[in-house]
């Protein structure tokens, strides 16, 4: 299978070379030339295998140029029980007649970006290898809350490689920040950027596009990767939970092999609801995929009509890895539902780029009618719908979780829809504590990591143990640079004395 660029279809990669690469060239996303289909059946065949089983199946449909066995090894790597606290990995648990929750939050840093991010730097470090790449490997890492976290646990002391996460100031969780600031390994740094998450994602777009940093990290034997959701390998082990969460609905007896359900994904840069829609594509009877949104509802306008326009307010929420106004992601949306029209793909890229705003053709808009639904809701609909799940269901959600729970209570009061839905839930509500305790009648808050003991003994739920772990942790990283300057981190970091390269 070959890899192409949603903006140049001409430009065909391996697995390998695209995940190397991470980003094309010319700014383009890569994208599977041809998706894989699941064979008849094999929905109902996958329910005995376990979360590591099928993995395996779906990532090989994907990775030609990798083996079964060399597959075998990196899922088992990725997902041990000694780095998920669950032995499903990505369970499901029905909270309702109609509603269940895929809980992919069980991970190292408590948060879905670990379903991806612990297998990511397998598959890097077997590419590097495919691809004949002698130099090292530069990660960049743009985050507006839990990939950066996801991303330096993954690649922490990974051989050939150096990861650097830019995180907006004052734009993550007080936990997320304490998470980065005091993360471990020798390769690894964190940097706030004086901003919000778009001006860190377009930061590191611009380092990616610059060929005078390129030339002098060659010279100096490397290369610049990203482990956002630009990269392929990022991307697709997210579709894996999504073909797993229909194969357990069907071992539950939740339903039987050939419904429909629906599936609702909060999300802001459009990757996890994007594999959902993949996996649709692949043969797993999705019916809508409703888009969640806060208060930042670019996506929920552009779903809905068709225009996507950027040049609104951008609202810092308590659902911060929400809050952003460019989806990288729905580039690759762009190009599936026009059948690979990679100059009219550019075309809008460069218009949004320019001016903001695009608006799509009528072929795209009865594509996205055909397959999306999409809603939003402010900060106090997410406190209520927190507060309400408590009380009446004794689940607790967090902020990014209780944005989707909202949004689908919405779009099934608006158009009747009864059919089975799935909740993607994205983190512990420990990972929030401030603003779930609020949700659950607080009024007096603990100060900084005394809120994890706070939620527990609120809820009696325990902490988390990889947050936990956050109290006896010292902080090393707190340097914080304009967006402009984003070039003299990358360099000052491969410039570090105490680094060396294996």
């Amino acid at each position: 299978m070959y890899y192409v660029s949603t903006r140049d279809r001409n430009l065909k990669y391996t697995a390998a070379q695209a995940i190397v690469q991470g980003l094309s060239r010319e700014g383009g996303l890569f994208t599977p030339a041809v998706l894989p289909r699941l064979p008849s059946g094999v929905l109902n065949d996958m329910t005995n295998m376990s979360y590591q089983q099928r993995a395996v199946y779906v990532l090989n449909g994907f990775l030609e140029d990798f083996g079964v066995m060399e597959l075998t090894r990196f899922v088992e790597a990725a997902y041990g029980t000694s780095r998920f606290d669950h032995l499903d990995i990505a369970p499901v648990r029905q909270v309702d007649d109609s509603t269940h929750i895929l809980e992919l939050w069980h991970g190292p840093t408590c948060a879905f970006k670990d379903m991806a991010l612990q297998l990511l730097p397998h598959l890097l470090t077997a590419s590097l290898r495919k691809a004949d790449e002698k130099k090292n490997a530069c990660i960049l890492v743009a985050t507006s809350g839990d990939t950066g976290k996801g991303a330096l646990e993954g690649f922490r002391d990974v051989s050939r490689t150096k990861i650097l996460v830019f995180y907006p100031k004052d734009g993550v969780s007080e936990i997320q920040e304490l998470q980065m600031k005091t993360q471990a390994g020798n390769n690894v740094g964190v940097c706030a950027v004086e901003g919000n998450f778009d001006d860190a994602q377009s930061g590191v777009k611009r380092l990616f596009s610059d060929e005078e940093l390129r030339a002098e990290l060659a010279e100096q034997g490397w290369f610049l990767s990203s482990a956002n959701s630009i990269n392929w390998g990022r991307v697709l082990p997210q579709v894996v939970y999504y073909v797993s969460a229909y194969c357990d609905l069907i071992k539950n007896g939740a339903i039987r092999n050939g419904d429909s359900i629906n599936v609702c994904v909060p999300t802001g840069n459009f990757g996890n609801i994007l594999a959902a829609f993949y996996a649709k594509q692949m043969g797993v009877p999705f019916q809508k995929l409703i888009c969640a949104s806060n208060a930042n509802n670019v996506l929920t306008e552009f779903l809905s009509t068709g225009v996507y326009d950027r040049n609104r307010p951008f609202h810092q929420t308590m659902s911060p890895s929400m809050d952003i106004l460019i989806s990288s992601n729905l580039e690759r949306l762009l190009y599936s539902l026009s059948f690979g029209n990679d100059k009219l793909v550019k075309g809008y890229m460069d218009i949004l780029a320019e001016h903001g705003r695009y608006e799509v053709t009528e072929e795209i808009k009865r594509g996205l009618d055909k397959h999306f639904a999409a809603g939003f809701c402010d900060d106090a609909a997410t406190l209520a719908t927190i507060g309400t799940v408590w009380k009446e269901r004794e689940y607790l959600l967090d902020t990014h979780t209780a944005v989707a729970w909202n949004v689908l209570e919405q779009y099934r009061e608006r158009t009747g829809d009864s059919t089975p839905a799935l909740v993607a839930s994205t983190a512990s509500p420990f990972k929030f504590c401030d603003s779930v305790l609020v949700a659950l009648g607080e009024a007096k808050l603990a100060k900084g990591i005394d809120l994890l003991d706070q939620l527990s003994g609120k809820t009696g739920l325990p902490v988390p143990a990889p947050l936990n772990a956050l109290k006896t942790k010292q902080v090393r990283f707190d340097q914080c640079v304009a967006k402009e300057h984003m070039v003299s981190a990358v360099r000052n970091m491969l410039l570090d004395p105490n680094f060396k390269k294996e």
